[in-house]
């Protein structure tokens, strides 16, 4: 084959590439996990109670968008919108039916993003959580019409917006489709600022592309879980870019912030009372 495209390390099966492996060598317990990070190994229930960050070197592991909604969210609080979505091969892409097929049934999710109205804290808000085991949180066009959709009714109904971000890009199967999707939200974005209602996002392992290029970095308030990778351009392009080694951390949360593109870093044990008080000081200066 005369040209052969590079594997691409943002998709494939991510339960394998970013989920905790179950120790296959431990005899005593079927539910063991061992880090990737720091190789201890621990119970299911110990990962479950520390939020699926490893409890001895606090490396982060990604979890799913239902996941997060039931750590930030009120008890029963959560209420979906527009679950009945879904991206269609609108192109002909080859593979790209197959691509879809196989990432709802890994992640258990018609699209990359998850919408719907929540209380936090007692707050009523409506969130986006963007779906890592969804084709790497990529951006289609009904990913951007979901959140496009979700603060159009958050403008209509004085609502403050809370994003969560992962994504390796605007997706390719879908060409100009999919980049539209930057400046539509963008301009969704700017008339619910328009009304003066805050908007908080928090970026997670990994934001990048397109997603980065727009609504991720149009928030009121940027936060950022620690060691997330925070770029347009990944490292390895730019290196084969400028033909140069880049430092490890150059596009990591804590070297984003130190430029001054993250207002602060949260942990995921803390990001909903972190959360709440922000809400609750807009509200304040609203009033």
């Amino acid at each position: 084959m005369l040209f052969k495209k590079p594997k691409n390390s943002l998709e494939g099966n991510p339960k394998i590439q970013f989920k905790l492996f179950k120790d296959k060598t431990d005899t005593l317990s079927k539910e063991l996990f061992t880090c990737k990070k720091c190789k201890k190994a621990y119970s299911e229930k110990e990962l479950s109670e520390s939020f699926n960050v490893c409890p001895f070197c606090n490396e982060y592991y990604r979890i799913s968008a239902r996941e997060r909604l039931d750590i930030l969210c009120d008890s029963a609080s959560f209420i979906e919108h527009d679950s009945e979505l879904t991206s269609v091969n609108i192109l002909g892409f080859e593979g790209y039916d197959e691509k879809l097929s196989e990432a709802k049934k890994q992640s258990k999710e018609n699209e990359s993003v998850v919408c719907g109205v929540c209380n936090i804290e007692g707050i009523k808000t409506a969130i986006f959580v963007m779906d890592p085991f969804f084709m790497m949180g990529s951006m289609g066009s009904v990913t951007g019409e979901k959140i496009t959709r979700l603060f159009e009714y958050a403008t209509d109904n004085k609502l403050p917006v809370v994003g969560y971000c992962v994504s390796g890009g605007a997706r390719m199967q879908e060409g100009i489709m999919s980049l539209m999707q930057m400046a539509k939200v963008s301009a969704a974005v700017k008339r619910h600022s328009d009304a003066n209602n805050p908007y908080i996002c928090i970026l997670t392992d990994p934001t990048s592309g397109g997603v980065t290029a727009s609504f991720a970095m149009q928030a009121d308030i940027i936060l950022s879980e620690p060691g997330a990778l925070v770029c347009f351009a990944g490292p390895r392009v730019i290196e084969q870019t400028i033909k140069k080694k880049v430092p490890d951390d150059i596009q990591r949360a804590e070297c984003v912030m130190k430029n001054g593109f993250i207002d602060n870093i949260i942990g995921r044990k803390s990001q909903k009372s972190y959360i709440g008080k922000l809400l609750r000081m807009h509200m304040r200066y609203e009033a």
